[in-house]
């Protein structure tokens, strides 16, 4: 895990390691995420009394809420609630989310939700587009940015400051529009090099003809 300390910061996190099985790199990432939500607490009670006697040695963080950044989503459902043309299909809709697979196991989410206290949540993951709230937070899966994974890829552009932000987003042509203009640009060039080949084939067989 990773933060940066600008602000607004963000707070990026490796999903695959809060499995909570006891991996190589999940016991570093719950160290790195206890110490960057001790940070934060501190710097929220800097007017707090207790602030020297529990904090003097900590190094603070910007005081604006951070934004937390992830691939896997906060554990929900299923994405029935997800809406937009670049949500998931019907029939996915109706699939139940499997934790640790699809999404965060539930402990893992609520775990993140207390220690960092985001203010935003930007994850991916389901490759379709999803728009949830845990308790007052807003999470946003961005859908896939490749053909590969769907007919409407689009990307989201942001502005982001100490106390706002702003989201949008944009697409890229459909992959059927993009075929249907490949096909027709290559019959369109087929045509005119039939139409350009032409007359010099006519003139060649013109000069090659002997006078009677």
């Amino acid at each position: 895990m990773l933060h940066v300390p600008l602000d607004p910061f963000f707070v990026l996190v490796n999903s695959v390691a809060l499995e909570g099985d006891d991996c190589v790199i999940c016991k570093a990432a719950e160290d790195q995420i206890l110490e960057v939500s001790r940070r934060l607490n501190c710097s929220r009670m800097k007017n707090h009394p207790d602030f020297m006697k529990k904090c003097r040695s900590v190094h603070l963080l910007p005081p604006s809420t951070p934004i937390l950044l992830q691939h896997y989503p906060l554990y929900r459902k299923s994405d029935a609630e997800c809406t937009g043309e670049d949500s998931a299909s019907p029939e996915e809709k109706k699939v139940l989310f499997k934790e640790q697979y699809d999404v965060l196991s539930q402990d893992a989410s609520q775990k993140l939700l207390k220690l960092i206290q985001p203010r935003l949540i930007l994850s991916g993951h389901t490759h379709s587009a999803c728009r949830v709230l845990h308790g007052n937070v807003p999470e946003i899966s961005v859908p896939s940015f490749s053909w590969r994974n769907r007919n409407n890829p689009s990307f989201i552009m942001g502005l982001i400051t100490a106390e706002d932000f702003s989201l949008g987003k944009c697409f890229l042509p459909t992959e059927n529009t993009v075929i249907y203009i490949y096909c027709v640009a290559g019959v369109l060039l087929c045509f005119c090099a039939v139409i350009y080949l032409l007359p010099l084939n006519v003139s060649f067989y013109t000069t090659k003809q002997k006078p009677i």
